[in-house]
């Protein structure tokens, strides 16, 4: 059965968190459990369903991030703490935007990394990969989480 099209507000709020993430950072996009995933430096980052923002985050803040309106755990049987979906209005101004941003790339170094399993018979169409330029380190990821420079998308209200 061929994949079901991915609708336009979806693929916006895609280019939107690939925009998001800094060029230093070896990501790489995958689609899994029904979203659109980024993975940074080979950890589960961000991603998007529907019009959605996924979001990893220190389980440690679960409940207390899973209160704040407009978010709810991505499991509601407690099986994935600190993934969460963020929906529109916790995201549709700028500031917010960049805040959950922020929070899941300074959550990445300490995240922990899912073994690779070994591919069999699988094709590699479903993934691309983006790494950083020679000469650049995981620091420049970190220098451009705190840039002060925000970037333009159509997604936002303000805009």
């Amino acid at each position: 059965m061929p994949a079901k099209p991915i609708a336009p507000e979806t693929l916006q709020l895609i280019d939107a968190v690939r925009n998001a993430l800094p060029d230093s950072a070896e990501v790489e996009e995958k689609t899994m459990f029904g979203c659109h995933v980024f993975m940074v430096n080979g950890k589960m980052c961000l991603g998007v369903e529907n019009d959605e923002l996924l979001v990893r985050l220190p389980p440690a803040g679960h409940a207390l991030i899973a209160e704040m309106p407009g978010v709810r755990p991505l499991s509601s049987r407690g099986l994935m703490d600190g993934y969460f979906l963020v929906g529109p209005t916790a995201y549709a101004k700028r500031e917010q935007w960049q805040y959950w941003i922020h929070e899941a790339l300074a959550f990445n170094p300490l995240a922990k990394a899912t073994p690779k399993r070994k591919k069999v018979g699988r094709s590699e169409n479903n993934s691309t990969q983006r790494t950083a330029p020679k000469g650049r380190s995981s620091k420049a990821l970190e220098a451009a989480e705190t840039a002060d420079v925000p970037k333009k998308h159509p997604i936002f209200d303000s805009d």
